[in-house]
């Protein structure tokens, strides 16, 4: 481990089992760098909500291209800090997982935007559902990432098992289809319709709304349990992927953090492609089925982390560069075949 030496004297918070074929096994994280950790986290949550958003109002797409562009600095900033204080292979393991779960992502955006279209959410209010919706993938996050792990120490024969369902959600995702997303049929949606009662309109930014004496949940407050149940199913399949990648607490949970956080302006920015990335489905597939296989052999073989990351970079970067490039192409042909049909007007002589 490389560090400080403030670092090696503060009694570590974590320390994972030192096992060489295990990746992250050997990364001993000080204290204060988790409370470092925490306070950044805390501290952007509380600029997004008090200072960014304390308004609500339409994000236009050069406010989050802004805010992304930002967001995804933050998160390779702090990936400087974990090199210099727990070493380069550390800090390849944090940009893979974070590249992972930011891929990963990108199809748990096109799902907000179904649901908010469904709803029929205003603009200015789906910054607020988002805001609360990440600080709940945040603590969700965190307990399926320490549960995770605690496992994978305890039962390692269970990295057979995430390695099997990351192998099997690779070849779902490969051949999902995304018109198959019915928000009406979310059973969650039918139990709150069922048991909560529910006002018919938005009340502005409000989760409840009182009338006549009585207590009501709004749209919003639906939206972003929906919000959070979408979070909790892409959870079960990032979390093993990143598990793969690196077993230390710290990594995977920081990493996991400053992806989703720089989520709401990734959706201001991509809501609008989601028929341009036609070969999304495909890549992400790719990315899960080798992870998958990553962990299978990983008892036996580690594949070094900056292979990964640089596999999992490539291929993102095929994936989008063969969807643009498809879709491009099928404009043409429309806009050719249109200007062919087009039979002009015969004028009369004079």
């Amino acid at each position: 481990m490389h560090g400080t030496g403030l670092a090696c004297t503060v009694v570590p918070l974590l320390a994972a089992t030192d096992t060489s074929n295990i990746p992250g096994g050997d990364i001993v994280v000080a204290n204060w760098l988790w409370v470092v950790f925490g306070i950044v986290i805390v501290a952007l949550l509380l600029l997004d909500l008090l200072v960014f958003h304390r308004e609500a109002h339409e994000v236009t797409f050069s406010e989050a291209t802004k805010s992304s562009i930002f967001w995804i600095a933050i998160g390779l900033s702090f990936g400087l800090l974990v090199w210099f204080e727990l070493g380069g292979d550390a800090a390849a393991q944090y940009y893979a997982g974070y590249v992972v779960e930011k891929s990963l992502s990108v199809d748990n955006v096109f799902v907000w935007a179904v649901i908010f279209g469904y709803f029929a959410v205003p603009k200015a209010y789906q910054h607020r559902v988002l805001f609360w919706g990440i600080f709940g993938a945040l603590v969700l996050r965190a307990i399926f990432i320490f549960a995770g792990v605690a496992l994978l120490e305890r039962l390692d024969w269970l990295i057979f098992v995430f390695g099997g369902f990351l192998i099997f959600t690779a070849i779902r995702v490969a051949r999902h289809d995304e018109g198959e997303i019915h928000p009406e049929k979310n059973p969650i949606l039918r139990l709150m319709r069922r048991y909560v009662p529910i006002t018919a309109d938005f009340h502005g930014a409000h989760f409840t709304w009182k009338e006549a004496g009585k207590r009501f949940a709004t749209p919003m407050l639906v939206v972003l349990v929906l919000v959070e149940a979408t979070d909790v199913i892409f959870a079960i399949d990032s979390i093993p992927a990143i598990l793969a990648i690196s077993r230390s607490q710290f990594i995977v949970f920081s990493s996991n953090a400053f992806a989703i956080l720089g989520l709401r302006a990734l959706y201001f920015m991509l809501a609008g492609l989601k028929d341009r990335l036609v070969y999304l489905n495909q890549g992400l597939g790719v990315i899960l089925f080798y992870v998958g296989v990553k962990m299978l052999v990983s008892r036996w073989y580690h594949i070094p982390t900056l292979l990964s990351l640089g596999i999992i970079a490539l291929v993102l970067t095929v994936t989008v560069v063969l969807s643009l490039r498809k879709t491009a192409n099928e404009e043409q042909l429309t806009e050719d075949a249109t200007g062919t049909d087009e039979i002009p007007e015969e004028t009369e002589a004079p």
